[in-house]
């Protein structure tokens, strides 16, 4: 079984991650975000240089899908 450390970013790594996260929950607020989530969120982690588990991703994705919907 993965531990916490494998799932999540490193803690220098975490505002980054934030920062993507809010940008993409941002662009789905205005309507610039068509595809799913998921893919979204991986290609831009990948150009920020972060580089997460597909479970963390999607689980990430799915939070900021509940977020955008409430």
């Amino acid at each position: 079984m993965a531990t916490d450390e494998q799932q999540r970013p490193e803690n220098d790594d975490d505002e980054a991650v934030d920062q993507v996260i809010d940008e993409v929950r941002d662009d789905i607020r205005h309507g610039h975000v068509e595809d799913d989530v998921s893919h979204v969120l991986d290609e831009r982690l990948e150009e920020a240089g972060m580089h997460l588990r597909p479970e963390v991703v999607e689980d990430l994705a799915e939070q900021i899908e509940n977020d955008v919907s409430i």
